[in-house]
C-alpha cells in the first residue's frame, strides 16, 4: 500500500470535499483517505511519505474529447473563421495526416501524461490513432467516429464504419474502452446516426457528438441557409439540411453515457432537450476562441453536467487540460473567482468521467481507481484560495498515477 501525505487533497467528489494536512492510501485502487492524523491512529505501523511544501493532491484530470490524428498541425491551417477553418482542413488534411506518425501522436501522449491527465476520450475519424491510444499508459475511451451525408455512399460509409468500431473492440481492455463517436447533425445522414446509436445500444458503449458548434452549424440546421449553403452545395450538390437540431437531439433517446461537445449555439429548447436525455456538455473553449465562435454560456447550463476538453491541435496550440482550464477561468467573467475554479477543476474531473461513462474514476474516494496527481504550488494558500491558485499558478506535475502506478518514473 501507498500513505501520501500532502498540505492538500481535493476530493473532487460531489460535494467538492478538500482535506487539509490529508493522507491518501491506495493500491490499485483507493483505500483510504483522511487526515494524516486519522490515518496514524488507524495504521499505526504505516510510513507515510510526505510529498513536501505546499503540496496537492487530486484526481487525475480528464480530457474529455481530442482529436489526435491532427496533431502535426502548428501553423498550417486557417483560424478566425469556422468555415474558412473548415476549408482549410479539407485542403490539407492529406498532408496533416501523412505527418502525424505514431511518433508524433505518442509524444503528444506522454506529454499529457506529464501534464497531469490520465484519461481521455479519443475521437478518431480515420483509425490513424488506434495503435498509439491502445499502447498507451494512459485511461482511453475512444470513439470511432462516423460521419458522410451523400445518400448514394452511406453503405459504403456504414461498412467502414463497422470494420474501425470492430478494429477497435479487438484492443479493449481495462484501459482501453471501444465507444462512438456521431461528427455531428450537419455532417452525418439520419440513417448511419440511426445505425451507429443501435450499434452503441447494443454494446453499451459511451456515445459522443458535436453539437451546435458554429453560426454556421445553426443557420444551416434551421433554416438551410448560411455560410455552409454554399459549401453543401459545392461540395455535395446538398440543398437543404437532413434534419434540424430537435430530430437530431431525439435520435439519442435511451443512449447511455451521451456527451454533446461545444453546444454554443444550443439555444434554451436545445439544452433543455440534452438535460432530459441525461447528457454531458463537453466545454472546448480555446478552440472556440480560435474559430472565432461564441463562449459556451454556463449559466444556461441548468444542471447539465459539464466536463472539458482540449479538442485537437487542429484547433488548439496545446492538449494540456491545465492550459484549458487556465483560459476558461479567463473567459467566463460572470463568476466569481473560488466558484468558478471549482467549477472547471470538476468539469475537469468528475464531470469527464461522467461524460465518458466511468464510473470509477473522476474522484479521491474509496473503492475507485488510484488515479491521481501530486504537485505542488509555489507558496502556502489559504483553503478559500486553492482552486484559483491551482489553476494559476501550478507548474510541474511530480507524479502521476494510474491505477496505483506512478507513470511517470
Amino acid at each position: 500500500m501507498n500513505f501520501l501525505a500532502s498540505d492538500w487533497i481535493l476530493t473532487c467528489d460531489e460535494n467538492f470535499a478538500i482535506i487539509k494536512d490529508g493522507v491518501i492510501v491506495f493500491d490499485e485502487t483507493i483505500i483510504d483517505i483522511n487526515t494524516k492524523e486519522n490515518i496514524e491512529k488507524k495504521y499505526p505501523e504505516c510510513e507515510i511519505v510526505y510529498q513536501g511544501e505546499n503540496s496537492v493532491i487530486m484526481p487525475g484530470l480528464i480530457n474529455a474529447h481530442l482529436h489526435l490524428e491532427f496533431s502535426a498541425n502548428k501553423t498550417t491551417l486557417s483560424y478566425g473563421n469556422f468555415v474558412k477553418w473548415l476549408f482549410s482542413v479539407i485542403q490539407n488534411r492529406e498532408e496533416l495526416i501523412e505527418k502525424a506518425t505514431k511518433e508524433l501522436m505518442d509524444n503528444e501522449l506522454n506529454k499529457l501524461l506529464s501534464n497531469g491527465t490520465t484519461t481521455i476520450g479519443a475521437i478518431s475519424s480515420y483509425g490513424f490513432d488506434l495503435n498509439s491510444c491502445s499502447e498507451t499508459k494512459l485511461n482511453v475511451v475512444y470513439f470511432t467516429e462516423i460521419l458522410g451525408s451523400k445518400p448514394e455512399m452511406i453503405d459504403t460509409l456504414l461498412q467502414d464504419f463497422r470494420e474501425k468500431f470492430l478494429l477497435a473492440k479487438k484492443h479493449k481492455s481495462a484501459n482501453f474502452i471501444p465507444a462512438i463517436a456521431i461528427h455531428s447533425p450537419y455532417s452525418t445522414h439520419p440513417f448511419l446516426i440511426r445505425e451507429a446509436l443501435r450499434i452503441a445500444r447494443e454494446e453499451n458503449a459511451p456515445v459522443s457528438a458535436h453539437f451546435m458548434e458554429s453560426p454556421a452549424e445553426n443557420d444551416w440546421l434551421n433554416y438551410s441557409n448560411g455560410e455552409f449553403a454554399m459549401f453543401f452545395k459545392d461540395m455535395l450538390n446538398q440543398q437543404k439540411s437532413l434534419q434540424t437540431p430537435s430530430e437530431f437531439l431525439m435520435s439519442f433517446k435511451n443512449t447511455n453515457k451521451l456527451s454533446f461537445t461545444h453546444c454554443v449555439e444550443a439555444n434554451k429548447d436545445e439544452l433543455s432537450k440534452i438535460k432530459e436525455l441525461g447528457a454531458t456538455i463537453i466545454h472546448c473553449p480555446n478552440s472556440n476562441r480560435l474559430l472565432n465562435n461564441k463562449t459556451l454560456n454556463l449559466e444556461y447550463m441548468d444542471s447539465i453536467p459539464l466536463a472539458i476538453g482540449t479538442d485537437g491541435l487542429s484547433s488548439n496550440y496545446t492538449l494540456d487540460l491545465f492550459e484549458e482550464l487556465k483560459s476558461a477561468f479567463f473567459i467566463h467573467k460572470q463568476f466569481q473567482t473560488e466558484e468558478l475554479a471549482n467549477k472547471l477543476i470538476l468539469s475537469a474531473t468528475n464531470g469527464g468521467a461522467i461524460a465518458l461513462g466511468l464510473e470509477n474514476k473522476g474522484s479521491l474516494k474509496i473503492a475507485k481507481d488510484s488515479d491521481l496527481i501530486v504537485f505542488n504550488l509555489p507558496d502556502s494558500v489559504e483553503i478559500e484560495n486553492l482552486t484559483t491558485s491551482i489553476i494559476l499558478h501550478k507548474t510541474k506535475v511530480n507524479k502521476t498515477f494510474i491505477r496505483g502506478n506512478n507513470e511517470l518514473n
